[in-house]
């Protein structure tokens, strides 16, 4: 034991936490992935303990926290221990409590006699306030924990932590803000590319002596050879081969990797491509330790199980020392593969990024095959903070001297945006903040309308904006006095500067109008010369009577092809013209017309010159403009006497710029300021609309307080339904088809197949749930809300095929999806059910309701594993 009792000397921002939580303060420790974070955790969930208090850990997903709970009852027991994670309840008065946030969040909102107690929160990944979906709920937990809770907020590097300390303090009182930006293992950056000819990828340096490797830009640009394949230099560049790609780091003694790839079915295809090629990363002693991890996680799935979800092709695979790890595997699978990472036994897992967030596998070597990614509209580039994350698995403490990150070429980043998202440094944390149905309900439950309004104002959102403004009305102070000073300089002691430049506007405008007008006119005129009309043509060689062989409008510009009495062809157009043309007359043209032959052309000339065309007297089309040029002229204005008017107009443009952007700085001010509040009124109106919120009395409706009990995005719309009798008279199987449209979301770019439901009027019943919820949009949106996702009658089937009874085999074998999201889907659509059945006044329909989460609970939807990335 070197320090506070661990077997390891702990590092300085560890010493400088664990002291902070012994003063009894609060404490933000942003520190890199696999630094030693849980540490501090762990001393501050040991403090509690010792003096008798309870302590929860709190974590964005369900993976991480049954991860963090087997840690914990390792270290102190089963009955020490508890888990909650909303589809999941063990041991939940036992001392120490590992769950999701969202479920904090609800006992907070629910007053559970579980809070009693408390002593210590561990908030985990505590970036995640960030998170445009989940985020709010963050805040909600750390607004309403009492101050007496002492709270220990992880995060990853982030360069904006005083400020959430700041924010922090302001609500709970004393806090100690603790930064480390020092990795605990030195991370070595590649470039991953590969070149036509080469034995093998080349891994090549992304810096060198700390400055981006020269050798880098060579391999960008170049001709387009292909999908992904560039010609350089004589050289053909491209993507590094997968398998080429691992025996390269195979060869460089840099397993075990994790090989990021942001698509599910191209993870499935990396591990199928090097067990195709015959790679094989696995000793005879560590295919057995794999054999029995398989056995330990899946041996409890039957035999039609394992053939719906191809587990001998996974199992073969993973002997090998490859796997694959996404949301489309079932958490048994991915538990798999993390236990057999974890032992050491496999040696590359192909994965999605959301392996990234919080469990705990590092590895020696990150690979990200491209930094773009899809977010379910477009393909946007990694920022420099989802960059980090990801290469914070690289490299493993107390195992590995160095990690390495290798970033593959692709034909779409350059070398440089490598070198700018490795380099930086810059991870500002911003809230995501906003009111949510629910959230509305319970502070009108909980407190009055300024109340509310107080608590609002307490949000990180609003202390950033607090923040913003102050910066705003600096700016807005110093533009004031930029525009007035220019307004200053801008006095002209011979006239009123701004009036003389209302009048040269003025005659802009009005110059402006009679050249349209003229051109107008001008075109008019054109539009009826017709081949064959002979004109008047001045300009050089070519003066004289031209015949106009072709007449079009092109680009918006009237234009004619003219053959003059030389033979010349002349191309005019109306901006070069002052006024139309003087028609002298008109020919017959030659037959065929073809205007583009030298034939024709040579017959018009002939018969241009076989007649005599003679101009009329006075038609000299320059002196007609300059005429018009002398009648526009204005007399002297006085202020263009001023010899420094040049300068002094300069400065009053410059007054008008200024002076717009201080009116845009007054806006962005008063939205700003109290803007929370002012979204979360918008949300009470619409609650007030439909009948949940009294908005004179400020008190709940019997709805409203139906809907406090509803957790859940679309929970609003749920409830309506609810109320409204849309699950009224129905079995389980054909409730659980209607609910499901309120948790399934189509994502595929192939078009979904058509809805199924059991029964026409079942059918009649989902119609119904989307005229409502397009009404309720309708309402959002004309209050300024953000409008509700649409429900999506795609699982439907099979959700009405699953609590039927149907097996698992079927339901893979026929529909266009992977065993993973049928189980999380189903598992939100029980949490979901379970919560509309404790609501629903009908008592039939809550039964229904009860009845169909209780049959969806079964095989592999009920297996114990929570693994939901």
């Amino acid at each position: 034991m070197t320090e506070s009792g661990h077997e390891f000397k702990l590092d300085r921002f560890q010493v400088d936490a664990i002291a902070a939580i012994d003063e009894d303060r609060h404490v933000v420790v942003a520190a890199p992935t696999g630094s030693g974070k849980t540490v501090v955790a762990e001393h501050a969930i040991e403090r509690a303990r010792s003096a008798s208090q309870r302590s929860f850990y709190t974590t964005p997903i369900k993976a991480l926290s049954n991860q963090k709970y087997h840690d914990l009852v390792a270290r102190y027991g089963e009955a020490a221990v508890g888990l909650l994670t909303g589809d999941r309840a063990i041991n939940a008065g036992a001392p120490v409590v590992v769950m999701t946030t969202e479920v904090l969040r609800n006992m907070l909102y629910t007053g559970a006699r579980d809070l009693t107690g408390l002593g210590t929160v561990i908030v985990d990944e505590v970036h995640f306030l960030q998170d445009a979906y989940r985020g709010p709920v963050w805040e909600e937990v750390l607004i309403h924990l009492p101050s007496s809770t002492q709270l220990v907020c992880l995060s990853a590097t982030v360069s904006n932590a005083a400020e959430l300390a700041d924010w922090i303090s302001s609500l709970k009182g004393d806090i100690t803000t603790v930064v480390e930006t020092h990795r605990p293992v030195e991370l070595v950056q590649h470039y991953f590319v590969a070149e036509r000819g080469a034995a093998q990828p080349t891994l090549l340096p992304l810096f060198v002596n700390g400055a981006p490797n020269p050798e880098g830009e060579r391999f960008d640009g170049g001709e387009r050879r292909g999908r992904d394949r560039y010609r350089n230099g004589g050289r053909t560049v491209f993507t590094p081969r997968r398998g080429d790609a691992v025996r390269t780091l195979a060869a460089h003694q840099m397993l075990p990797a994790i090989y990021f790839i942001f698509s599910r079915a191209q993870c499935d295809e990396a591990a199928a491509t090097c067990h195709r090629l015959g790679i094989s990363l696995t000793t005879a002693e560590e295919r057995e330790r794999i054999q029995e991890h398989i056995n330990s996680h899946l041996g409890g799935l039957d035999e039609e199980e394992r053939r719906a979800l191809d587990v001998d092709r996974f199992s073969a695979r993973l002997l090998d020392g490859i796997g694959a790890h996404h949301a489309g595997m079932i958490p048994a699978m991915k538990e798999t593969v993390e236990a057999c990472f974890v032992d050491g036994v496999v040696k590359v897992v192909f994965a999605t990024e959301t392996l990234a967030v919080g469990i705990n596998m590092p590895a020696r070597t990150v690979v990200i095959e491209k930094l773009t990614k899809y977010n379910g509209e477009t393909h946007e580039q990694l920022t420099a903070a989802e960059f980090t994350q990801l290469t914070g698995r690289a490299g493993r403490r107390g195992i590995d001297a160095v990690g390495h990150a290798a970033v593959c070429w692709s034909p779409w980043v350059t070398f440089n945006d490598v070198v700018g998202l490795a380099s930086s440094r810059s991870f500002r944390l911003r809230s995501a903040f906003r009111s949510t149905y629910n959230m509305a309900v319970n502070l009108v439950a909980r407190h009055d309308r300024s109340g509310a309004h107080r608590l609002l104002d307490q949000s990180f959102a609003q202390f950033q904006a607090d923040r913003d403004v102050v910066k705003l009305a600096s700016k807005l102070e110093r533009c004031i006095e930029r525009r007035d000073a220019a307004r200053r300089e801008s006095i002209s002691e011979f006239g009123d500067i701004d009036a003389y430049r209302g009048r040269r506007r003025a005659d802009r405008e009005a110059q402006a109008a009679e050249r349209a007008a003229r051109i107008d006119a001008l075109r008019a005129q054109l539009r009826r010369l017709r081949p064959g009309t002979v004109i008047s043509v001045d300009g050089g060689r070519n003066h004289g009577p031209g015949v106009v062989i072709a007449n079009a409008d092109r680009r918006g510009r009237r234009r004619l092809r003219v053959v003059s009495s030389s033979g010349g062809v002349i191309e005019l157009d109306e901006r070069d013209m002052a006024t139309a043309p003087e028609v002298l007359g008109a020919i017959e043209l030659p037959a065929p017309y073809a205007p583009n032959r030298k034939e024709f052309r040579r017959a018009v000339r002939r018969e241009l010159n076989q007649h005599r065309f003679e101009r009329s007297e006075g038609t000299d089309a320059s002196a007609a403009h300059g005429s018009d040029a002398r009648r526009g002229r204005s007399p002297i204005d006085p202020v263009e006497r001023d010899p420094d008017l040049r300068h002094k107009l300069d400065r009053a443009a410059a007054a008008d710029r200024l002076d717009r952007q201080v009116s845009q700085l007054e806006q962005q001010i008063d939205r700003a300021e109290h803007s929370v509040a002012r979204d979360f009124d918008r949300v009470v109106a619409v609650l007030a609309e439909y009948g949940f919120v009294d908005d004179e009395r400020w008190v709940l409706t019997a709805d409203g307080e139906r809907l406090s009990k509803v957790f859940h995005e679309s929970d609003l719309l749920a409830v309506v339904l609810v109320r409204e009798g849309c699950f009224d008279g129905l079995d389980a199987p054909d409730v659980a088809a209607l609910v499901s449209m309120l948790v399934y979301e189509h994502r595929s770019s192939e078009p979904p197949a058509p809805p199924w439901f059991s029964s026409r009027s079942v059918g009649a019943r989902a119609a119904d749930i989307a005229a409502r919820s397009s009404a309720l949009a309708a309402t959002e949106r004309r209050h300024r809300v953000p409008v509700h996702r649409d429900p999506d009658p795609g699982f439907a089937a099979i959700a009405h095929g699953w609590v039927s009874g149907e097996h698992l085999t079927g339901i893979l074998d026929e529909e266009d999806l992977t065993g993973g999201d049928f189980v999380r889907t189903m598992k939100q659509l029980i949490d979901l059910l379970r919560q509309l059945a404790v609501i629903a006044p009908d008592q039939s329909t809550a039964i229904a309701l009860a009845d169909a989460a209780e049959s969806a609970w079964r095989g592999v939807v009920a297996d114990d594993g929570v693994s939901e990335l």
